[in-house]
């Protein structure tokens, strides 16, 4: 078990919605606040090669969250740019650990980057067997080349990159904006606004039938810490819950919750995304003990709740 006492912790990203729980969790397993670093966008530009090295230098461990990522909309208006940050930020900021001497690099992928029809539930071995889905491909190709860069510097260089495969995550603090956030803050925001505005019905896209996993945004924190102390093996882990739901099941799941008594319209022009998503979660739990914790209902409790406060 990696001690986090004495290390210089850079975490990308930090300042972000699973960014500040990960350094939250950092310094409750031993981490001291003052040598985490936490570089800001507005002031960082990772895509910059200079700004990688100055942010990776004379650090020990590289948390690397930072992404542009967004839902199916954002992926389908902007497929060009989620490609380019997303490769030139992973890539580069790699480079620059390895060059100045880091020592553990924890690299978070996303589920996107599963070929669109991968046996479920999802093996870290499927990852290369077929194409991603259409829409977000080059968002999960860009964060796939990843892994591959991390496994050949520890063939060639004995770098120690490992790299983490989370499912679609959730939670209190979430990205709620309807122009990028994904389906259950999504989902939330149009059951709320349908409240306010008294609205008889609840558009939402696809046809309900793909199947999605969630994993709260603490449990997912857990995971990343855990993996940073505790796994050092170049082959990528899914971090989930092994529990899949349909859209149509969540929809209706949320509605409940948040008392919505409207009738749910599917907008069947609109794309449905990956058929179906659920992981197969037993390398986390046999090489670093990760079992996620929080139930799925609470979980969204927990996000609705949170939500409507900040709504008020």
């Amino acid at each position: 078990m990696l001690d986090l006492c004495e290390k210089r912790i850079l975490v990308t990203g930090g300042a972000g919605f699973l960014g500040r729980q990960v350094v939250s969790q950092l310094i409750e397993a031993g981490a001291q606040p003052e040598k985490i670093t936490v570089p800001r966008s507005r002031d960082w530009d990772l895509r910059v090669w200079e700004q990688c090295q100055r942010a990776a230098d004379q650090q020990d461990i590289v948390v690397h969250l930072a992404a542009h990522v967004g839902g199916i909309g954002l992926n389908r208006e902007k497929p060009a740019e989620l490609f380019y940050d997303n490769l030139m930020m992973g890539g580069q900021l790699i480079h620059a650990a390895w060059e100045a001497g880091v020592t553990k690099f924890v690299c978070v992928g996303t589920i996107c980057a599963y070929p669109k029809f991968t046996p479920v539930p999802f093996k870290e071995d499927d990852l290369w067997e077929g194409y991603p889905e259409e829409t977000n491909a080059p968002y999960g190709i860009a964060k796939k080349a990843l892994l591959v860069q991390l496994q050949a510097y520890r063939q060639q260089y004995g770098f120690n990159g490992v790299y983490l495969l989370p499912v679609n995550l959730y939670g209190p603090e979430d990205n709620f904006d309807p122009r990028s956030s994904h389906v259950i803050p999504a989902l939330i925001r149009k059951v709320h606004e349908a409240q306010v505005g008294q609205e008889p019905t609840l558009s939402v896209w696809g046809d309900g039938s793909p199947t999605r996993e969630f994993l709260y945004s603490s449990d997912a924190a857990a995971g990343i810490v855990m993996a940073a102390q505790a796994y050092n093996q170049p082959e990528p882990v899914n971090l989930g819950t092994n529990h899949e739901i349909s859209i149509r099941d969540l929809a209706e799941l949320i509605c409940e919750l948040m008392e919505f008594t409207g009738e749910i319209v599917w907008d069947v022009d609109k794309p449905n995304g990956q058929p179906r998503r659920c992981l197969d979660t037993e390398r986390a739990r046999s090489s670093f003990g990760f079992t996620a914790q929080v139930p799925f209902r609470e979980g969204l409790k927990n996000t609705i709740d949170w939500y409507r406060h900040q709504a008020q």
